[in-house]
């Protein structure tokens, strides 16, 4: 089963995770984000697909929006060779997403559990955090706590690094 936007939102409800979500025009960059005036108090997330030097480790990397990503550093924490971006055909291959999409729901899609979880160690549990239900045109608003705990039900591998 491939994981949409309502399927998504029957998921969380399902497994009584307390969410909201905001419809929007669809966006295809953190500054198209930035023009749609999302709550002050969350936390909006960046996502990255990545894989390392010989493409047999993926990473999804969510951190908030104005973290630096050094990706040099970020390699080092994860005990792996270099890493650099996944392209279009492995974002499709493991998380059944296309590119502009990326989400940590993609992972969802991983039935393999082949793409490891990263995210930042200062990310607080209690953080409202917003990020796409697998479509640009809506975003979920939960808390970091609840995404980890559902990524953990699923059997996703999840490193918090020092970002």
């Amino acid at each position: 089963m491939s994981f949409d936007k309502n399927s998504i939102y029957a998921l969380l409800s399902n497994k009584h995770i307390h969410f909201k979500y905001t419809e929007h025009r669809p966006v295809y960059s953190m500054e198209k984000l930035d023009a749609l005036k999302m709550p002050a108090d969350a936390v909006i997330c960046k996502n990255l697909f990545l894989r390392n030097s010989n493409g047999k480790q993926h990473v999804l990397l969510t951190v908030p929006a104005a973290t630096p990503i050094d990706l040099k550093q970020l390699a080092t924490s994860l005990d792996s060779s270099r890493l650099s971006f996944a392209s279009a055909e492995r974002l499709e291959k493991y998380l059944g997403l296309q590119s502009g999409l990326v989400s940590p729901f993609g992972l969802l899609n991983d039935t393999s559990k082949s793409v490891i979880f990263v995210s930042s160690k200062n990310l607080p549990p209690s953080a409202i955090i917003g990020i796409h239900p697998n479509d640009n045109t809506a975003t979920v608003w939960l808390t970091f706590g609840d995404l980890l705990t559902l990524l953990s039900e699923l059997q996703v591998e999840v490193k918090l690094v020092e970002m």
